[in-house]
């Protein structure tokens, strides 16, 4: 395990649902826009199904989760954010999401890319990673690696591009911590944020998501930390 110390000049995270990126990588955000990093955001999914109440108005649920999405970007200072609109539970790792997810890279052309490990299915014996997460994870790597680095792969999408680093989130397999301790507060804010979600006080988020980043942070030695395993595609 080692300190992720870089700040990359250009960063793009990819995430399933409106909350997704706030949760897993949200201090890590926070910190390298705080850095004058250029970071933009991809949600893939609408987030109307995002409620375990059976008479939930899906439209106007996904209006409010748009916007909840649009607030927490801002609060994490990213450039952009963007939502690509497939309904909740449809992320499928096919050739079309392949090519949009191609597309993003060489326009944005990051850096970085962060995105969920798809390879992490079960944790603690208590949850089981939402399929969105995983398909999304998968068309993800299979886009940025080696799809968007290789002319011949959707040469529709524009010039190749090479990321130089992938970092996973949600992973069962950390190998890198990146330093949150000054982006802590905005990542709380930016999960509050998403009232359609958390219902919580917001102290008690607080409290969770801090001791959270206080365990990824003491393997490094760090105050608070984000996790991540870390994939080094050029050097």
């Amino acid at each position: 395990m080692r300190v992720f110390s870089v700040t990359p000049p250009r960063v793009l995270a990819v995430y399933a649902h409106p909350d997704d990126a706030d949760v897993a990588a949200g201090g890590t955000l926070a910190a390298w826009a705080k850095h004058g990093a250029h970071v933009e955001l991809v949600i893939a999914c609408d987030g109307a199904k995002g409620s375990h109440e059976a008479d939930t108005d899906v439209s106007t649920l996904r209006t409010r989760r748009a916007d909840e999405l649009k607030t927490a970007a801002s609060l994490l200072g990213l450039s952009d954010v963007q939502c690509l609109g497939i309904p909740d539970g449809e992320v499928t790792n096919s050739m079309e999401l392949r090519e949009r997810l191609v597309r993003l890279v060489r326009s944005v052309k990051p850096d970085c890319v962060l995105g969920p490990d798809p390879t992490a299915t079960f944790f603690d014996g208590v949850y089981v990673n939402h399929r969105d997460h995983r398909e999304l994870g998968w068309a993800l790597l299979d886009a940025v690696a080696p799809a968007a680095a290789m002319p011949l792969y959707f040469p529709q999408t524009g010039p190749a591009h090479q990321v130089q680093t992938l970092l996973l989130s949600g992973t069962h397999e950390p190998d890198v911590v990146v330093d949150v301790a000054s982006s802590l507060d905005d990542k709380v804010k930016a999960v509050v944020a998403h009232q359609s979600q958390v219902t919580d006080d917001p102290q008690w988020i607080r409290s969770v998501l801090a001791a959270r980043a206080e365990g990824a942070g003491r393997e490094v030695g760090l105050r608070f930390g984000e996790a991540f395993r870390c994939v080094e595609l050029a050097r």
